[in-house]
Order: structure tokens, then sequence, then C-alpha cells
């Protein structure tokens, strides 16, 4: 069986990669160029808005390398969670960029476009075919209609059906990462479990090498029974690094579960091919019995600003949260008699501000950042709010206080910063039994619906 290859040139369109490394893979003669473009990682706010969490220029000029080479080289191109979250904003967005390249380069491709938002109506209709994801409670009506996008994680079959279409390119919402990278070769006859585990691993691009990176290229190449992965620049893959990428965003670092079915690497061996190169072996894919996608959505809640300030003080920095305590205890009284909505929550840095009451250390620093997060249901309670904080917090009084002047050294000023609206991940649940062909939308370019 003659060897697949698949060049990975980014982490994600937009993170950028080195013309040499991405010219020296073009080099290998890879049959397909794929990229994931997004994430759920950056949080809800850019499902919820519809803007994308990547630069546009940035995103563009990775195109323009991967559309040109590819005409060169006629490789057929994968991009998918195009704009970042997948929703109909997001591939109206990415399509506009590739549209403007072929146009300034005069580039001709036959484009196939998936579309993986999905109408409110039809998740309605098929309210009893939605399960949660633990430990996300059973979906309401409610939170269903207030979600302002709702997209479907696509697996391989919607990117199958596109490069049966004749697709050049193949521009997707949100999909599955490795189903970017192993539709093409499944649909060829290649074992789906090594591709699917290849296009795991692939996804992240270099990050799986060392030293790693998101932002420089990757080559799998996938044969009968194996596949071996292969990175550029001054990288190389090491067994370590490759099998230690199964424990990257899994709660389970030999059982992946995903659109129609579970990816299992329980009898998966790692070998070293040569200095650079490791060769993979033993990966399993075991059907569902019911078709599962997973949803996503995301709702506004509210408006948001934000206070940055430094702590110094040492007898401060001791009783820091009977402080905040004290402060905020001090705002709700002020403003009691308001028919005020709004939350405040403390981000101490130095203390706790990354893992929050799952910090297992407790060390005193000599010097904390507080961000002051305020979150109403319009801007000026969070703008009233915040405010309120800030000048509370900044001549309160504490036990052994030794000066009068200001607690807090403020690095910005104004001091106060209006963020805007603020996104809740509303939908986190399966969509289970459905036909994972039928439920999306795919069109040529010049059949496509925008807006």
């Amino acid at each position: 069986m003659k060897e697949f290859k698949v060049l990975a040139p980014t982490a994600i369109l937009g993170y950028g990669f080195p013309e040499k490394s991405f010219n020296e893979a073009l080099e290998k003669n890879p049959d397909l160029i794929a990229v994931d473009a997004g994430s759920v990682d950056p949080g809800p706010y850019y499902l919820g808005s519809g803007k994308s969490f990547t630069d546009r220029n940035a995103v563009k000029r990775d195109l323009e390398y991967i559309l040109k080479g590819a005409k060169a080289k006629k490789i057929p191109v994968s991009i998918g969670s195009a704009g970042g979250s997948g929703a109909k904003s997001h591939l109206d967005w990415t399509v506009e960029i590739i549209e403007e390249i072929m146009m300034e380069n005069n580039l001709n491709f036959k484009v196939v476009i998936i579309n993986s938002q999905f109408d409110k109506d039809f998740l309605l209709q098929n309210f009893n075919k939605i399960t949660p994801l633990f430990p996300t409670p059973p979906l309401t009506e409610e939170d269903l209609l207030q979600s302002t996008n709702i997209v479907g994680q696509m697996g391989i079959e919607p990117f199958i059906k596109a490069f049966q279409m004749g697709a050049d390119v193949v521009v997707a919402g949100r999909a599955y990462d490795p189903a970017v990278f192993a539709a093409l070769p499944i649909m060829k006859g290649y074992d789906p479990a090594l591709a699917l585990h290849m296009g795991k691993i692939l996804e992240c691009a270099s990050i799986a090498a060392t030293p790693g990176s998101g932002r420089d290229c990757m080559l799998g190449t996938l044969g009968e029974d194996y596949f071996i992965l292969e990175p550029f620049g001054n990288r190389k893959c090491t067994t370590d690094s490759v099998a230690a990428h199964s424990l990257y965003e899994k709660s389970n670092p030999y059982i992946l579960p995903g659109p129609g079915g579970v990816l299992d690497l329980t009898e998966t061996t790692y070998e070293q091919y040569d200095e650079r190169r490791v060769k993979v072996k033993g990966s399993k894919f075991i059907p569902s019995e019911k078709y599962t996608i997973k949803l996503e959505g995301a709702k506004l809640i509210g408006k948001r600003t934000i206070s940055i300030a430094g702590v110094r003080d040492p007898i401060m920095i001791n009783q820091i949260d009977e402080i905040l305590k004290d402060v905020k205890a001090q705002v709700d009284d002020n403003f009691k008699g308001k028919d005020f909505d709004y939350n405040i929550h403390f981000h101490i840095y130095g203390k706790n501000g990354v893992m929050g009451n799952l910090e297992p250390l407790n060390l005193l620093a000599h010097e904390l950042g507080i961000i002051i997060d305020v979150v109403a249901k319009d801007k000026v309670v969070a703008d009233t709010i915040c405010s309120f904080v800030r000048s509370t917090l900044l001549h309160f009084g504490y036990p052994n206080r030794k000066a009068t002047a200001g607690n807090l050294a403020f690095p910005y000023s104004p001091s106060d910063i209006y963020v805007g609206d603020v996104y809740s991940f509303s939908i986190h649940h399966l969509l289970e039994d459905i036909d994972p062909v039928e439920i999306f939308t795919i069109s040529y370019l010049e059949d496509y619906q925008r807006g």
C-alpha cells in the first residue's frame, strides 16, 4: 500500500509557521495539506459573539502560503473549525479571506463548504436526542433558545462527502480536530484508527515534537499498519514527546471518544524510527452503536468592567482574603437599596489567580496582582460597581495598617476598563443517533449562502 502523507503547517490557522519549514515540507510531496483553524479553549465569547480569536491578517498570511503551495503541487486542502469556533459567521469570514486570496493571486479551486451551525427549531425537534456531557446538567429549552450560536462537532463523513464532490479545498465549520486530517486517507482505504490517531497529533502540528511549538510544520506519513511523524526546523520527535501528546486535552490517555466511536490506544506502540522521526502502531477504533456528535453553544449573560491593581504591603497581603471579603460586603451594603444585578470576582495573581480554590500551595508572595472583575446585566451597573469596589479597596482600613495612602498601585489610567459583552457556555451536550452527513449543509462555493 502506497504511503499517504499529510502536512500540518500550524497548530491553528493564523498561528503562523516558518516559510523555510513549509517549503521543506512541500518538497516531501504531501498528499494533503490539512489545518485545524479553531478551538473551544479561548472560551465562550468567540462562539457567542461570532468573532474570531485569530487575527485576519495572520490567517490570510497562512492561507496564502497554503493555497499557493497547494496549487503549485496540486495538493488538496482541508480546513476545520473555520474562524476559530466554526459558527456560520466564522465560516463566512474564512470563505471571504479565501476568495480574496484566490482573486489576488489568480488561483482557481473547486471549494466545498460545510456549515456546522444548527437551527434551533431542528434541535427542538430532536430535543430527546440531546444528552449532557459530564458534569454538564441536562439541557433546558431556555438555554437552547438563549444561545446565540450552536454548532455541532462534525466527524470525517462530511469531509469525505466534500472530497467525493471533487473538492480541491474543503472549508468546514466546527469539526472534530482529527477529522480534518483523517477523512481523505480513510476515504482512500487507510486504517481509520491510525488515520484518526495521526490526526489527533497533527492537529497541534509540532507541539508533539521537541522543542515543541504550535507554529511549525509536522508531516504525518500513513502506511498500512503504521504512521510516522516528522517535524521540521531544529525539532525532532521522540517516543516520549509523541506518547505524551495522548495526555493532551484528555481525561483518559488510552480512550479518546469522538464522533462515531472511540479511539483505543491501550495497545499502541511508539518506536524511535530515526533521530527525528517516530513510528506509531497498534491503535484501534471502536465504532459506537449510535452515531453521536458534540454540540457547543454560548449565550450572552451580561457586560464586564475590570480594574487591574497591585499590592505590595506584606501586612495587607497576609490578610488579603479577609480584606476582599469585607470590601465586597461594604459594596453590597452600599447598593442594597438598588435593583442592581451584578457579580464581583477577585483574581489574585501571586496567590491563587490561576487555579483558584484548586491551588495546592499556600506561599506568601511579596506582591500580589488583583483583577477586580465585575459582570452585570448592563454597562452602567458594571462600571458603577467596579468603580466602587476599586475605590473601597484603595482606601480600605485593615488591622495594623501603617499608612493612610492608597493600598493599590494601578498600572493604567484610566484604572477601570470596560471589556464588553460576556458570554457563558450554555450547551456542552451530545446529539445522539443522527446521520453524520445529512445534518450538515454541504455546498460548492458558487452556491454558498452567506449570512
